[in-house]
């Protein structure tokens, strides 16, 4: 029995995941953000693991009560997560999207960063405090800050100002006493545009500060 819930949770893991467009690592799914999602694809993996260990009946059992755990215990985290952060950001203009496990925070650079520049506008600070003291809250987390730019100007100078924003905004957080250790920066400059560049309000849709909270899946074993 042992060895069926080792090779159950194992196929849980394998069968739950897909992988993170940014960073093409692989993550949890769609099918495991609730207990109910995590012991469908439990019981799946846990008739594959059954049958290698000559019992599919029981395995199934056993994967959809693994698959069930794992699934409360990521999805549910951060469903607390996003309902505080929105909380939180009400009418600050940032917007709280859902991808799977991972919460993502939508920052346009008008109300992040004057025109051209990487330092922090003063008056988004208290925003970014709020979410500084949601991520001290769940910590389970890593915090991937991704910035972009539009196409206009040069596409060397798009780069290094997207790299620049993107550092401005985990520097700050990593001084609100949010863990260097979960933190990462990375810029894309023009080359992942959400909207239109050759309209004015594509344009302003690409210039963005993205923040990727993805749960730290040993965190929750």
């Amino acid at each position: 029995m042992r060895k069926a819930l080792i090779l159950a949770t194992v196929a849980v893991f394998a069968v739950g995941c897909s992988t993170n467009p940014y960073t093409g690592e692989r993550r949890a799914s769609r099918t495991v953000t609730s207990g109910a999602g995590g012991a469908a694809a439990g019981a799946a993996a846990g008739a594959i693991a059954g049958a290698i260990a000559g019992r599919p009946g029981k395995g199934a059992a056993i994967g959809a009560a693994a698959g069930a755990a794992i699934g409360v215990g990521i999805g549910v985290y951060q469903d607390r997560q996003q309902a505080k952060l929105r909380e939180r950001l009400v009418n600050s203009g940032v917007q709280v999207q859902r991808d799977g496990d991972n919460l993502i925070l939508l920052m346009p650079s008008d109300i992040t960063f004057a025109v051209n520049q990487s330092d922090i506008n003063p008056g988004f600070y208290e925003t970014l405090n709020s979410v500084a003291l949601v991520f001290e809250e769940y910590d389970k987390t890593t915090i991937s800050v991704y910035g972009h730019a539009d196409s206009t100007g040069p596409e060397d100078y798009n780069q290094r100002l997207s790299e620049r924003r993107a550092q401005s905004v985990s520097s700050y957080l990593a001084g609100q006493s949010v863990s260097p250790a979960r933190l990462r920066s990375v810029g894309f400059g023009e080359t992942r545009p959400i909207g239109d560049n050759s309209t004015e309000s594509g344009r302003s849709a690409n210039r963005r500060v993205e923040i990727v909270i993805d749960p730290i899946d040993s965190a929750f074993n």
